[in-house]
């Protein structure tokens, strides 16, 4: 219980700290627009330190909830091009999802599986036989907050293979889509621009493809019981 309550404090003092500071503050669009000659001739002298650096960013912002993942992806775009921009910041966000997944299960998810363990006992095998289809469609329709899946998963009794497949691929679509924007960045004056009612709607229905296969399973059970 010390470890949980210790490991707990750290993670909301930096989050404190980081708002108090107003650092998340000077990680900004136009932040990234005035530097933007600065920061290219970094990575072109700098490469591998560059990534490293950027990835490790992405997974402390991703862990601690700060909110400049998409400030983060465009600056991947610009500085790596959308390709490799796109596998940086894929890395970066499932990393730090991993993290905050296994410090919410470490803080609350195991006493609370074994405390609850008859009332979640068919809530955790559905998501053990379904539970791809189900991660799959939570990362794809960006109704679902980022960091709120990473914690709620945590709580849940899914593996972290399953997690961490289904996050990695999961938040390709929608990260292509800032990593190439960020490789247009000298095109580009509001954030507006990038995330299109269109593009919402293209991740909502992979979302709702991902659930197919879960849909088809309930549809089968319910005739093959009324049939009975």
């Amino acid at each position: 219980m010390k470890k949980k309550l210790l490991l707990l404090a750290l993670v909301v003092g930096l989050v404190v700290l980081v708002n108090i500071l107003g650092l998340d503050a000077y990680v900004s669009f136009e932040m990234l627009k005035a530097k933007r000659e600065t920061l290219l001739l970094f990575v072109q002298e700098h490469y591998f330190l560059s990534a490293l650096g950027l990835v490790a960013l992405y997974a402390l912002s991703v862990a601690l909830m700060f909110p400049i993942a998409t400030v983060l992806s465009l600056a991947a775009g610009f500085m790596f091009g959308a390709f490799f921009g796109l596998i940086f910041a894929v890395l970066g966000a499932t990393l730090g999802a991993v993290a905050s997944f296994y410090v919410a299960r470490f803080v609350l998810g195991e006493s609370l599986q074994a405390k609850y363990a008859n009332e979640l006992a068919k809530f955790n095998t559905e998501l053990e036989r379904d539970g791809y289809s189900y991660l799959f469609a939570l990362r794809l329709i960006p109704v679902f907050p980022f960091f709120l899946v990473n914690l709620f998963c945590g709580l849940t009794r899914i593996d972290i293979k399953t997690f961490f497949i289904t996050t990695f691929i999961g938040i390709i679509p929608g990260g292509f889509a800032y990593t190439y924007a960020g490789s247009q960045l000298s095109r580009i004056d509001h954030l507006g621009d990038i995330f299109t009612k269109e593009m919402a709607l293209v991740l909502v229905l992979f979302g709702l493809l991902a659930l197919l296969p879960v849909a088809v399973k309930k549809i089968k059970a319910l005739r093959a019981k009324s049939s009975t």
